[in-house]
Order: C-alpha cells, then structure tokens, then sequence
C-alpha cells in the first residue's frame, strides 16, 4: 500500500514501465467519501491535486461544481458526494480534487481526502450487488473487492464523468 497526499501525480505511485500496461491492471487509488471507502483504477488518474478556486458555471446540475484551469487547460468539477446524491459538507484542508482522463477527456472529481493505492487481484473482485437505489448510486459500481477482511467498493469511473453536463461545462468555460 502506498499513502498519498494532495500534489501527488500518477508518476509518483506507478511502477516506471511505460510498455507494461499490465502493472497499472489491478492497481486502484481508494479515497474516501464520508464513512466509505472508494476506488477508482489507477490507469485513469493523471494526478492529484489540493483544492483550488472553482470558477462556477451556470445551469450546470449541483454536482458540477463548475471548472478550474490546470496549467492552462479547463477542467470541469465534479463533488462525488453530489454526484452520489449524498449530504455535501463544508470542504476543508483534506478535500482534494484527483483529475482522471477518460477518452482524452479530462475531469477533476472532488473527494473527502485520498487515502491509498491498493493492488486488488482480477479474482478478488466481484460483481457489484444486484440492487437498485432510489438515487441510481449504485449504477456507478463496477464491482466489490475483497482486501483482507474490508469490502472496497470499485467505481466505473467512465460511467461518472462521461457526462454531456461535464462537456459542456469544459464547453461553457472556453475550453
């Protein structure tokens, strides 16, 4: 397990073989989003970064907190707590913003604090629960992996920011 902190980027953590994709496979960057643990495969973190201005942008949904420039690109902002339809809470010096790439599509997702990188072996992992939630949370799942005696909850992290609201969001702010 590695401990991260907020400026950390995907170099920092990742075994230095840019021809082995299989050493980024089963890796997974958990961060916590109020009493739960998540994780997100750690292929789509570009870096991690600490809170910064967001500048809001209008009629956009309430989990678009709006976008920030990042070395001169426009990223938009998405707060995973509004996003999961959860309580939001005053955001404080754990807050972070992990900026992932999907499709060459780069969006920032607002967490509680971040908390490890973990490697979770292909059968380790099971399908996510066969449920629904009234909020449609669990349409983010991408299964459940079993580290020791926890459940980590593994998000499909394409599913929560390909967005057209997070598009045009990037779209609305000049990008």
């Amino acid at each position: 397990m590695v401990e991260l902190k907020a400026g950390s980027s995907a170099d920092d953590f990742l075994v230095d073989d840019e021809d082995n994709e299989d050493t980024q496979a089963n890796k997974y960057l958990f961060f916590r989003i109020g009493k739960e643990s998540y994780g997100i495969g750690i292929r789509f973190v570009i870096e991690i970064i600490e809170l910064q201005t967001i500048s809001e942008v209008p009629d956009m949904p309430r989990y678009v907190k709006g976008v920030i420039n990042l070395r001169g690109k426009v990223i938009p902002i998405v707060d995973l707590r509004l996003r999961f339809d959860m309580e939001e809470r005053e955001y404080d010096n754990r807050t972070c913003i992990i900026v992932t790439e999907v499709d060459g599509v780069l969006v920032g997702c607002l967490v509680d604090t971040v908390e490890e990188v973990m490697e979770i072996p292909e059968k380790a992992i099971e399908p996510p629960p066969n449920f629904r939630t009234t909020s449609g949370r669990d349409r983010y799942i991408s299964g459940m992996g079993k580290a020791g005696d926890s459940i980590k909850i593994l998000l499909d992290v394409e599913k929560i920011v390909k967005d057209d609201n997070l598009t045009a969001a990037g779209e609305a702010a000049g990008e």
